[in-house]
């Protein structure tokens, strides 16, 4: 088998250092070290840009191990019968071993995704969705590339503690490489970071006229009144989510992500369902009190708790900062506030309906 018991021990120390601060560092430089490669070999090959930074983590060590620091082998590689390049020996199921050695990193990472490319037992891995990292993992594992029953579970909890389907989807085009750059002034960990995601859509009148259709008989393209968002887990106000398609289980979605059923309802402020009524974003956490943005200009349709899922702020937090009371809807294009006590009142829809309450003499304007 190509990857071999080795990298069972390898993963096993690794995770029992992970929490340390010092190792965490050192998985940040690697991150910041490599990421652009593993876009670029996604971008060529195909391999997920986020499967080949875990494996590239796990198996040196964070770039710490003697086999890399040796060769330039990332990805523990063994010479096979093909290999005609440099080799280096290296102690693993059998003392010295012969395992691949490259001039540059880069060669490491262009061979592993040619390897798993030009392998037909991974030719199936190729058939999956690209985002689909957890695929990838079990699919590795099940092809043999490790033979420690953890490797799968190792690659998605890397994945998912250091953010790193942030990188394939740059390399897709999903979103931008922005704030990325780990090795700042004060950096902060990948899986603290938030996807770029856009909740406050441009209107179509307000898009740039180089993006307008300038062919007069051309049918227009629809626009969608929404964002886009990834695939898996990724963030918004640092606030991990998912989005879920209509008719997907609750309680399917509470045991994949190890969240109690109960406490799902709770952080999205729904009622208890068996299905996900419409497609929607569903929070694995509780959301924030602010949110990221300053403002959230309200958008047809929308209602308060359309704006508390988009900016992955709490209802009743919304309300507090912009003078709101429960049933109150705000007029199409109004703005909210999202950080701060409102200076005014919003003006609220026609349509708005709330309980006249002692002391409640507010109309709608």
């Amino acid at each position: 088998m190509q990857k071999l018991k080795r990298a069972g021990l390898i993963i096993l120390l690794f995770i029992s250092v992970q929490g340390n601060a010092q190792q965490s560092e050192l998985v940040k430089n690697y991150i910041n070290q490599y990421k652009d490669l593993a876009i670029a070999e996604m971008q060529r090959t195909g391999v997920p840009a986020s499967v080949k930074l875990a494996q590239g983590i796990l198996e040196t060590m964070a770039g710490t191990s003697d086999l890399v620091l040796r060769s330039n082998n990332h990805f523990g590689i063994k010479c096979k019968s093909t290999w005609t390049g440099e080799t280096v020996k290296h102690n693993d199921d059998e003392r010295g071993e012969c395992f691949r050695k490259y001039p540059s990193s880069e060669q490491s990472y262009k061979d592993h995704s040619d390897f798993l490319k030009g392998n037909q037992r991974y030719a199936f891995l190729f058939e999956l969705d690209p985002t689909d990292y957890s695929g990838w993992a079990w699919g590795l594992k099940k092809a043999g590339y490790a033979t420690n029953p953890r490797y799968a579970m190792a690659l998605i909890k890397t994945i998912e503690d250091y953010g790193l389907q942030e990188y394939s989807f740059i390399a897709m085009g999903r979103i931008t490489d922005k704030a990325t750059d780990l090795a700042d002034a004060n950096p902060v960990p990948a899986h603290e970071k938030t996807v770029a995601v856009n909740t406050n859509p441009v209107k179509k009148e307000e898009q740039p006229a180089a993006e307008k259709n300038t062919t007069a008989n051309k049918q227009e393209e629809p626009v969608s009144n929404g964002p886009v968002y990834p695939k898996g887990v990724f963030k918004i106000n640092e606030t991990k989510v998912i989005y879920v398609p209509k008719g997907s289980s609750y309680l399917a979605i509470a045991k994949e992500y190890d969240v109690d059923l109960a406490k799902l309802f709770e952080f999205n402020e729904i009622p208890r369902a068996e299905e996900v009524d419409r497609d929607r974003l569903i929070y694995l956490q509780r959301k924030r009190k602010t949110g990221n943005s300053e403002y959230h200009t309200v958008q047809p349709g929308e209602s308060l708790h359309d704006i508390a899922q988009r900016e992955a702020i709490r209802i009743e937090s919304l309300l507090e900062l912009n003078w709101l009371r429960q049933g109150e809807v705000p007029a199409v294009g109004e703005q909210l506030s999202l950080h701060k006590k409102s200076s005014n009142v919003p003006k609220l829809a026609l349509t708005t309906q709330y309980s006249i309450l002692p002391g409640n003499t507010r109309g709608t304007n």
